[in-house]
């Protein structure tokens, strides 16, 4: 099929988007490439379209779990067959799903970049038949991007297994210097051919404002009132998040609270009722928006400043996409601004900070020295702060120095199902249940169901089976926990809590080496990125312009929509009302002295308040005068 054809059939699209088509066939040639395309541009078709146009399986990396599974999901009800794999997963998990891959007709492989650190699954690339890899969210792979992720460093050897198959590097922000950064780090191949395809950031529709406000509740309220339609409101912790949702309840207004701490349950169904404008204003911490495309977004205010301009504008995107006007808000104060600072400095930790969280993690899971590798943990980072008394913030920032370091990975948390296995083959399970009655009529029930768990995990719901079973959830619990103590099964239950895993073995603090030149590079990285967001507050250009400018786009008109803009429409807009009335004034009182009431009403230019201002301007300059009641040149 052409790539028309395969957009029509699996997408129902009749056409492509901007810039999309142009990426397709350079890829479909043999060419690296990177695109930059805003929040909502539609950067997934650009891989999906060419890999389902050659035979082969297409490799996508992506550090994004949740937004990993939505793809994988979505591929899936499109007939389109795709695994992933991902930190949470056993050994036994990713080996099958590596087979599937170099054996079967699976057409898209997703994995987060850790995993390619993992010796075993590059040696099973080597052996797929390799259509074209993926790279989304490829500003991670430079130090210069504003969420540098250390594993990305290791996706050049790639190259190594396929040396012919084509890169596709994948944003939607990155400043210059991230664009060539990410080509280096890719090792992209020399071309005559463009190699970098960019979407312009401007965003016509979307009005940029940013408000030095004492009160920025009562502000946040009248901009909603005023607004109307669905909005995003950002804040910085998940505590705001809830006070500021009651405050919103109180003003009358449907709002609803969202952070990373809530269930998976919970999660969604939050965001469904927002989707479906039950609830008009979300009110979360940058954990919401990700893979959410919800074009009548009316609003973005962020309550909180953000660290970065990328951050922001990534964040504000996602208002207004279907076109019509919307608005981007950043409310901010004094104190915010001391904040962000202190914040700045905390996420600089000292290595020998460093050590000592490293060395609590050890104990809080209990791991020997020499011990550990490869062991993934559930771990609750408030949990881990509370016992050894440490301040989020810089543990939060020791972990990713851990990370580039490579000792260690911590995934965001993400709803992963309860799966199960059948660990011994058909003849030998009917030798057990022919030996174990009380446990036959439950195995025939997991038969029925999931008869292809010989084969693979399948995943399930515990409440699902044990009305297949008719049974209650406590028995079939115990059971499949008895038929996992007999090594019948691997029963994994679910979990949604964040992964830690222990890439090398528990080291001593002799021999843990943390690259202290690495974190001095990263801080004064991250102070030219806090200086561009303290620049970005100050009301002194068109906001649009600003951004366009941070991300080397060259801009020569002002976009007209900001409030640095209408300010100066109103401020010139004054300046002519005044010359205007000034050359009035003059005209009239050239035919004799008038009254204040009769020089007002004799005026055709502004409000009475603008006459009247004016006037007294020119009493004050001395170039009209007054006597007694009358006015006179």
């Amino acid at each position: 099929m052409s790539i028309y054809e395969i957009l029509e059939r699996y997408w129902s699209y009749s056409h492509f988007r901007p810039l999309q088509e142009d990426v397709i066939k350079h890829v479909l040639a043999g060419h690296d490439a990177l695109a930059l395309m805003p929040t909502g541009g539609g950067k997934s078709l650009c891989f999906q379209v060419p890999a389902m146009a050659k035979k082969g399986i297409c490799i996508v990396v992506t550090p994004l779990i949740a937004l990993m599974k939505d793809q994988v999901e979505n591929l899936k009800a499109r007939n389109i067959k795709a695994v992933s794999i991902f930190a949470g997963m056993t050994k036994r998990e990713i080996d099958i799903a590596l087979d599937n891959c170099v054996y079967g007709d699976i057409k898209f492989l997703y994995l987060s970049p850790e995993r390619l650190m993992n010796d075993l699954v590059k040696e099973r690339i080597r052996y797929m038949p390799v259509n074209l890899f993926a790279i989304d969210e490829a500003h991670c792979i430079s130090q210069w991007g504003y969420d540098f992720r250390p594993p990305y460093l290791h996706l050049s050897e790639l190259r190594d297994l396929h040396p012919k198959v084509p890169f596709l590097a994948l944003t939607a922000t990155a400043t210059p210097k991230v664009v060539d950064d990410i080509q280096n780090k890719l090792k992209f191949r020399a071309t005559t051919e463009q190699r970098v395809f960019v979407k312009s950031f401007v965003r016509e529709n979307l009005a940029y404002m940013a408000f030095e406000e004492v009160n920025k509740t009562a502000r946040l309220v009248k901009i909603i009132k005023k607004t109307g339609g669905s909005g995003v409101v950002y804040v910085r912790n998940r505590r705001e998040t809830q006070e500021l949702t009651r405050f919103l309840l109180f003003e009358g207004i449907t709002a609803d609270f969202y952070h990373a701490g809530l269930s998976t349950l919970e999660r969604s169904k939050k965001q469904d009722a927002w989707k479906k404008n039950q609830t008009q204003v979300i009110v979360a911490t940058n954990a919401f928006g990700m893979g959410i495309d919800k074009p009548d977004v009316r609003f973005v205010v962020h309550v909180d400043i953000p660290d970065t301009l990328e951050a922001y504008y990534q964040e504000a995107g996602r208002a207004g996409r279907d076109a019509k006007r919307a608005y981007a808000v950043l409310l901010y104060n004094e104190e915010d601004k001391v904040r962000l600072k202190k914040n700045f400095e905390l996420s600089f930790p000292t290595v020998k900070e460093i050590t000592q969280i490293y060395y609590h993690l050890g104990n809080y899971f209990q791991l020997a020295y020499g011990a550990g590798q490869y062991l993934c943990f559930d771990f609750d980072i408030a949990a881990f702060c509370n016992r050894y008394q440490l301040e989020a913030l810089k543990t939060i920032s020791a972990l990713k120095f851990l990370e580039r370091d490579e000792w260690l990975t911590v995934t965001e948390n993400v709803y992963i199902p309860s799966r199960l296995r059948f660990e011994v083959d058909a003849r030998d399970l009917y030798s057990f249940q022919v030996a174990h009655a009380n446990l036959d009529a439950f195995i025939k029930a997991i038969l029925r169901a999931y008869g292809a768990a010989f084969d693979y995990y399948v995943t399930f719901r515990e409440s699902d089976l044990a009305r297949k079973a008719g049974l209650s959830l406590a028995e079939t619990l115990h059971h499949l926990k008895q038929l996992e103590q007999y090594q019948i099964i691997s029963y994994l239950p679910q979990t949604d809590k964040p992964q830690i895993q222990f890439l090398q073995p528990r080291s001593d603090s002799q021999h843990l080496h943390i690259d202290k030149k690495h974190i001095d590079e990263r801080k004064q990285i991250g102070e030219e990125q806090l200086n561009a967001v303290l620049r970005y507050l100050k009301a002194d250009a068109c906001r649009s312009q600003q951004l366009l400018a941070y991300f080397g786009e060259k801009s020569h008109e002002r976009c007209g929509i900001c409030d640095y803009c209408l300010r100066k429409q109103k401020k010139s807009k004054e300046e002519e009302i005044e010359d205007r009335l000034v050359t009035e004034i003059a005209n009239i009182l050239a035919n004799g002295p008038l009254s204040l009431d009769e020089l007002v009403d004799g005026l055709q230019t502004g409000e009475e308040d603008d006459r009247v201002a004016c006037i007294r301007s020119l009493v004050d300059a001395g170039k009209i005068k007054f006597n007694r009641d009358k006015y006179y040149l």
